[in-house]
């Protein structure tokens, strides 16, 4: 941080042409390459003089007391408070977005350095607070993985539990990094297709699938979120599918939540989620040996 009051990012690298200064981030599979003072697509990571930096490192917007049930995580540590944190920026760009307000739209992010909120300091807020764990959580956790990763750290010398509330877009290594760092996590699977997630996420499902299957080898507890759109991932073909993938490379024993989607940010084309749809799904889910199924939103 020399020459910059941001913190350098992770996972970047030149791109070996000196007259641009340009970068390529490696952090996600967008792997953006980023010419000198701009961001890339997350809009928080900035190549500045030929060096890549988070702009969100220790400026958290969303700092929060929740109860673990709203992450949501059904069967981890239940009936306990999470202390929830969340900055700027995301890594997809999802028109049916719940919280653009802090994932979309991101401001001109000045860093005077006395504003700094440690690691330290959120290890002590979530004592000062009563909470049994921290939540990385709000918007995309991947896109400030420098700041989750040392307040990982940190809660690690004092044995409180991480959850990670993700949309699993993550490269490999990044992953590896940064994913045995939780005990638990509720990656959000929006819709089972390649086309639904390019059309409506601007992302794709495969990274996804390989995050969800990491953090269940890896011995986590994993929880998934499917938020149902009438008419886009609904279908029983769909649903079906899904709950296949689950089967074959997860658990009937992972908690899955069915959440009903409401219209907002850029997409009004389908009306909210009727919750017998919910419900209906529900059933179908415990016919085939789902254990634990939860609705959300109703």
């Amino acid at each position: 941080m020399a020459d910059c009051l941001f913190k350098e990012a992770l996972f970047w690298c030149s791109t070996g042409n000196e007259n641009s200064l340009e970068v390529k981030c490696n952090l996600c599979p967008w792997n953006c390459t980023i010419k000198e003072g701009s961001v890339g697509f997350c809009k928080v990571r900035k190549n500045i003089k030929g060096k890549l930096y988070s702009l969100v490192y220790g400026s958290p917007v969303a700092l929060n007391v929740d109860p673990i049930e709203k992450k949501p995580l059904a069967m981890f540590m239940p009936r306990t408070w999470t202390f929830s944190i969340g900055t700027y920026g995301c890594n997809f760009d999802c028109s049916f977005c719940q919280n653009f307000d802090i994932s979309k739209n991101v401001p001109e992010i000045k860093k005077p350095s006395l504003e700094i909120i440690t690691p330290e300091v959120i290890i002590k807020k979530a004592f000062e607070t009563g909470c049994k764990s921290i939540a990385f959580t709000y918007n995309e956790p991947t896109v400030w993985i420098e700041y989750a990763v040392d307040i990982a750290k940190e809660a690690r010398k004092h044995n409180i539990p991480l959850v990670l509330v993700s949309n699993g877009y993550i490269e490999k290594e990044a992953r590896e990094h940064f994913y045995p760092f939780i005990d638990a996590a509720n990656i959000d699977v929006k819709g089972f297709s390649e086309e639904f997630y390019r059309s409506m996420t601007k992302g794709r499902l495969q990274p996804v699938l390989d995050s969800v299957e990491y953090l269940f080898q890896l011995g986590k507890h994993v929880e998934i979120t499917n938020l149902i759109i009438p008419g886009k991932n609904d279908s029983e073909e769909m649903i079906c599918k899904f709950l296949d993938w689950i089967e074959s490379n997860l658990s009937k024993t992972v908690p899955i939540h069915f959440s009903a989607f409401f219209p907002t940010y850029k997409y009004f084309d389908s009306q909210k989620t009727p919750p017998e749809t919910l419900y209906r799904l529900k059933r179908y889910a415990n016919s085939r040996g789902f254990e634990n199924m939860f609705l959300g939103n109703i």
